[in-house]
């Protein structure tokens, strides 16, 4: 593993880390200290690694990469910089820092480092360490890809662990009779290493496989026997009008709802419309969704009698207006139908798998404040601290401050491993947000759509430039077992750019900070093993890393949590009831009529009968693409040449607009306006078109973006439990005026 220049070709093992959902090991070709090619694991069994993985070498190689200290010398968001020391560099940011804290105070600062490119050394630890021990700071709270499932999860069954209900074990896919891919496209998004495989397996056995979404996806393709379009934001009507089907028809498992559920007969309630008059039919669903009620009876009978059967709701539909309400439905009719493996989910960090490689401070900033509204009990008291902004919100906080509820005013934004300003919704609110800032720092490896607003940018180095350390977790591809790994360091760090760590490191007596500490990374990840041997068996540092990924055999005691639902819970919930949540009593102490005590319908904002359609009546989704991961590899040639950005169409609004396959249109509303050239399509149900997330903001001075940046038109608001929104938004579609 030792890397050298003598011309011999190595082989260094690593781990992917692109936040596709996977994590996929990687075989590195290094010669004379330069990467020649990279290869999937060789080995039996193992992941088979995506198009983004094998372009990695020309990530690290671009040469568009920032490699040396930038300031800022034109107007923010003109891209206009300066290359400049690393000493004027860290000397500027120290400055700017002491100067807020002294002024407004350490509230004014805010932070966000998001899941781009780190594991655990480089990571949010490393920043919030940091910032801490300069006197605290205001951190985000809520997860952009999943609050909502996150949400459902801590109110159902009172953890966030299992925040999706995707979290199968490859051995239930290929135990299942009948799968539903909900909102799930693994074909592009991975969402487990190597789950396309395992569903392929699932086929072949004679799995029965339908697919639930707005688009015919490529996963529809190679793996559904179905295809059931459904408009955007009404998942949850269809699972509760199932949910209906199975109660009406006595299809519900009584003995695991009297075992391990807690609520049913209030939700029974809800569902036969005892409480409100109104049964949740087929056909009433059948009129918000679009899905014919013999599809929705037929699916519904089949879950709850093809046993054991698997409903895989991705976190795609839990990105509306009320996405909540979506997980929440989809949990529930998981109990009452019995089709839930306790497996060993609910334990899936036993104790002595906790990593916690940077041992911080209070953060002072969130000492005294109290809790969020909306906070619930799983999560720590720092989380749910109302001196936190909300992950989305962070424009809104930034225009308004005090005056707007907020609780401080926001003049320092440090973005780390992130491209906040191109993911998050409603683009130029934000970039207005941006321009009032009285300094902004980005840590990065591209000048991205939010690095062109910083006032200094440090250079970042990738994964395989430093050695880290993949954190204990259950791995789909191994059972469902738990896996650690090191990732190697396969070469020098290109020009001057540094690890997230490595920056910290250096800022740390700018601050006067003396005791942050100055380790090479390497020392770390064997202390950190060396912690992790105190708990669990593994091999020693040498033959670990030359493994790249090793499997944690389960000890007779965290195997005999393996079952399922025939067996008994193999320990209580950290519910109130100990069971799972139908009915929740801790949403039902918030009170709040967009938060119900049970999995609820609730008609979304821009939906097909809000008045607004008149203006623009199309529904917009933003469903990832193969070629990215967010918005990492958007620059690369290599991925650019195999799929270009479009906005999809279904061919008979194209055909009302005079639109053609391959015409320039303009997609807008009140936010903003995108141009792109369209794909007439069969693969998308009509009345919904589809612009796929990612796409690097390029605005000409007008504003118009011509990079196809989804973002541009969606809108800077979260669902009532702090869910990001970015499949709740109306637009209309026209062809280009040339």
């Amino acid at each position: 593993m030792t890397r050298n220049n003598t011309g011999k070709e190595q082989i260094i093992r690593t781990i992917c880390n692109s936040h596709c959902g996977g994590n996929c090991e990687m075989q590195v070709h290094v010669k004379n200290g330069r990467i020649i090619r990279i290869e999937p694991d060789d080995r039996e069994g193992r992941p088979r690694m995506c198009l983004r993985g094998h372009a990695y070498r020309q990530r690290v190689y671009a040469p568009d990469r920032i490699l040396y200290p930038l300031k800022r010398t034109g107007p923010r968001g003109a891209g206009e910089f300066s290359r400049i020391s690393w000493e004027e560099a860290l000397d500027t940011i120290a400055f700017e820092m002491k100067k807020v804290k002294s002024e407004y105070g350490n509230a004014a600062f805010l932070h966000f480092c998001s899941m781009c490119d780190p594991h655990v050394l480089h990571h949010v630890g490393a920043f919030h360490r940091l910032l801490c021990k300069f006197g605290g700071y205001t951190a985000p709270w809520g997860f952009i890809s999943n609050e909502a499932a996150a949400f459902s999860a801590g109110a159902t069954y009172g953890t966030y662990r299992r925040y999706s209900q995707v979290e199968h074990d490859s051995e239930e896919y290929l135990k299942a009779k009948y799968i539903i891919m909900w909102s799930w496209n693994p074909v592009d998004t991975e969402q487990g290493t190597n789950t396309p495989w395992h569903l392929m397996q699932a086929k072949e056995k004679g799995a029965k496989i339908i697919c639930v979404d707005p688009r015919y996806t490529d996963s529809a393709a190679v793996f559904a026997d179905k295809w059931i379009p459904v408009r955007p934001g009404t998942d949850t009507a269809v699972l509760v009008a199932m949910a209906n089907v199975i109660i009406n028809e006595n299809l519900h498992d009584e003995g695991f709802i009297n075992s391990y559920t807690s609520g049913f007969e209030k939700y029974k309630e809800y569902v036969l419309g005892s409480t409100d008059g109104l049964p949740k039919t087929p056909e009433w669903a059948s009129a918000i969704s679009g899905v014919a009620a013999d599809e929705i009876k037929e699916m519904a009978r089949l879950y709850a009698t093809e046993k054991p059967a698997v409903l895989a709701t991705s976190i795609a539909a839990g990105r509306t207006a009320f996405g909540e309400q979506y997980h929440r439905a989809a949990a529930a009719l998981e109990a009452i139908t019995g089709n839930l493996e306790f497996n060993d989910w609910q334990s899936r960090s036993p104790k002595g798998f906790r990593i916690n490689p940077h041992p911080t401070p209070p953060n002072q900033v969130e000492q005294e404040a109290p809790p969020r509204w909306n906070a619930l009990p799983f999560r720590g008291k720092s989380v749910n601290s109302s001196a936190r902004v909300n992950i989305s919100l962070f424009a809104d906080a930034i225009l308004k401050g005090k005056e707007g509820g907020y609780p401080a005013d926001y003049k320092f934004l440090w973005l780390s491993n992130t491209n906040y300003l191109n993911q998050l919704s409603e683009v130029n609110k934000t970039a207005k947000a941006f321009e009032r800032l009285e300094f902004m720092l980005v840590t990065e490896q591209f000048m991205t759509a939010s690095a062109r607003y910083a006032d200094v940018i440090l250079p970042v180095c990738t994964f395989l430039e430093r050695t880290d350390i993949m954190s204990p977790r259950a791995a789909s591809i191994f059972g469902g077992k738990n896996v650690v790994g090191i990732l190697n360091k396969a070469i020098e760090p290109l020009g001057e750019s540094k690890s997230q760590l490595q920056i910290c490191e250096a800022l740390a007596p700018k601050l006067g900070i003396t005791d942050y500490g100055n380790e090479p990374d390497e020392n770390r990840v064997r202390e950190i093993v060396a912690q992790i041997s105190e708990e669990i068996n593994l091999p020693d540092f040498e033959t670990l890393r030359k493994e790249g990924i090793h499997i944690i055999e389960a000890s007779p005691s965290s195997d005999s949590l393996k079952g399922t639902h025939s067996k008994p819970s193999p320990k209580p919930f950290s519910t109130p009831s100990e069971k799972i949540d139908i009915y929740s009593d801790v949403l039902a102490r918030m009170n709040h009529p967009q938060i119900p005590a049970v999995p609820t319908y609730i008609e979304p904002w821009e939906s097909i009968h809000d008045p607004l359609t008149e203006k623009y009546p199309l529904q917009l989704i933003t469903p990832h693409i193969k070629r990215r991961a967010h918005s990492q590899f958007d620059n690369l040639p290599w991925l650019r040449e195999l799929q270009e950005q479009r906005l999809s169409i279904h061919s008979t609004d194209a055909e009302l607009r005079g639109i053609r396959h391959g015409d320039m249109v303009r997609i807008y509303n009140d936010r903003g306006e995108v141009r792109i050239p369209a794909d007439v399509t069969e693969r998308i149900m009509p009345g919904v078109v589809a612009i796929p997330q990612g796409a690097w903001y390029t605005p000409d001075k007008k504003g118009i973006d011509y990079g196809g940046c989804a973002n541009v038109l969606t809108k800077n608001a979260t669902s009532p439990g702090g869910s990001f929104v970015s499949s709740t938004a109306l637009v209309q579609v026209e062809k280009e005026d040339r």
